[in-house]
């Protein structure tokens, strides 16, 4: 079995989420707080992936497009094996969770 630094791998995920954007939103969802949690796992030698995430609505019409493009994150981190991706609505996403700085840079302040 590989020897992986998961820290670095799960860096490595950030990395590609922050390359996701909310086409009605041009903030990218992990900054949108749309990320809820990472986890990696080492199952049967292999290095899994479960992300649980959320929308900015449930109604989110470009719902399928965002998580098509969270389930393929394995084409862009090497070291993963197999991905698990969860949508969950609670706790319901706010504008509460944008970072102040992303805020800014939307005006919302």
């Amino acid at each position: 079995m590989k020897d992986y630094d998961q820290e670095f791998v799960k860096n490595k995920i950030i990395d590609v989420l922050k390359q996701i954007y909310d086409p009605e939103i041009p903030v990218n969802i992990y900054t949108l707080g749309l990320i809820y949690r990472i986890e990696l796992i080492i199952f049967k030698e292999k290095l899994c992936c479960y992300i649980e995430m959320t929308l900015t609505s449930p109604a989110c019409p470009v719902a399928d497009s965002l998580l098509e493009q969270v389930n393929n994150i394995p084409y862009f981190v090497e070291e993963i094996d197999q991905i698990s991706v969860e949508l969950v609505f609670d706790p319901p996403w706010s504008p509460d969770k944008i970072p102040y700085e992303a805020k800014l840079e939307l005006g919302l302040l």
